[in-house]
């Protein structure tokens, strides 16, 4: 068994972590830094890798990780300002467009698999499991001011408000839910509690007892003692499946298994503190994503990525189209494109 890293931030300390980009020490003005942004699901295994990586190099290299979301760091990708862009889905199309404009070309690295982990409050007697269908008809975006009550989704179900909590549109997470739930990204109810912060939606589920939230499963590992994980029954399918390492692994928590990346520029990969950091990343990714409450790609999976990396491979496997269901070793295969 292996004993899950801690990387739980408060709200105020994770606003704080982001703004001022704290990985594991201050960075001075003369040391090589590694600047990293983007989405709060991959934050912690980059925290993870940085903290491991500035202690194997005796603080002569310094990585700062923020958190701004996934679309929020792509921002500040294709201006130039980070380094690496955590992502927990694909680069879009108008996020390419925006990179190529600016002349930022970048390598796609998966370096983990999620699964999204619907949670409600421990107090919740009614909900023993969510079909894909329930889990559409409370988040669709015709559900907005209609679907308020629990018994709307399900009559089994009692009288009692239904209360929301959710990614941002900024989330990559919010992304994927949104296109594998609702067969369309970022087509959603916006009556909802949306935060960039999954601390914040953490503390809200674990406040309410009607309510129900989904984000990434490290963030439900590090918080169990406070939420209730549901099994999900995939459409076409009667069996209800809680997320794991091996539901992930073995292919049958579905629709809510997927990859998460890292996006590094070519510019940066210039300079040996940025090489060495995703060498160091992509090597020792299957400890510590398994530390932190994730699932790792197989060994295979890694020495693809750092092929990939080796020979400056750049461009996207996607094309700028999100997918659900996509296997890694194809991915890592592709043809990229910028």
């Amino acid at each position: 068994m292996f004993e899950f890293k801690s990387f739980k931030l408060n709200g105020v300390a994770a606003l704080v972590a982001g703004a001022l980009g704290i990985a594991g020490g201050i960075a001075h003005a003369a040391d090589p830094i590694v600047k990293i942004d983007g989405s709060s699901t991959v934050y912690p295994i980059t925290e993870a890798v940085a903290e491991e990586f500035q202690k194997a190099k005796k603080g002569a290299i310094k990585v700062t990780v923020g958190i701004s979301g996934t679309g929020g760091g792509f921002k500040k990708f294709c201006r130039g300002e980070t380094d690496i862009s955590d992502a927990s889905r694909p680069i879009l199309e108008k996020e390419m467009k925006v990179c190529a404009e600016a002349g930022i070309k970048y390598i796609e690295l998966p370096v983990a698999f999620d699964a999204l982990t619907v949670v409600i409050n421990p107090r919740n007697t009614w909900i023993k499991e969510f079909k894909v269908e329930e889990l559409k008809k409370m988040w669709e975006p015709g559900a907005q001011a209609k679907i308020t009550t629990w018994n709307q989704v399900n009559p089994a179900w009692p009288n009692a408000p239904l209360k929301l909590f959710g990614p941002g549109a900024d989330s990559g997470t919010f992304d994927y839910f949104t296109d594998a739930i609702n067969g369309k990204e970022k087509a959603s109810r916006g009556d909802f509690t949306a935060s960039e912060d999954d601390n914040v939606l953490v503390q809200g589920v674990s406040r309410d007892i009607n309510a129900i939230g989904y984000f990434g499963m490290a963030y439900y590992v590090e918080n169990k003692d406070k939420l209730k994980a549901v099994p999900i029954v995939n459409k076409g399918s009667a069996k209800a499946v809680l997320p794991s390492l091996q539901t992930v692994m073995d292919g049958t928590y579905q629709p809510l298994a997927r990859p998460i990346f890292i996006y590094v520029s070519e510019k940066g990969m210039q300079r040996a503190e940025v090489r060495e950091f995703v060498e160091y990343y992509l090597k020792n990714a299957p400890t510590l994503v398994k530390e932190v409450g994730y699932v790792p790609l197989s060994q295979k999976h890694y020495s693809m990525g750092l092929k990939n990396f080796a020979s400056k491979k750049l461009g996207t496997g996607f094309g700028g189209k999100p997918e659900v269901g996509v296997k890694v070793e194809e991915l890592l295969a592709r043809e990229a494109k910028l």
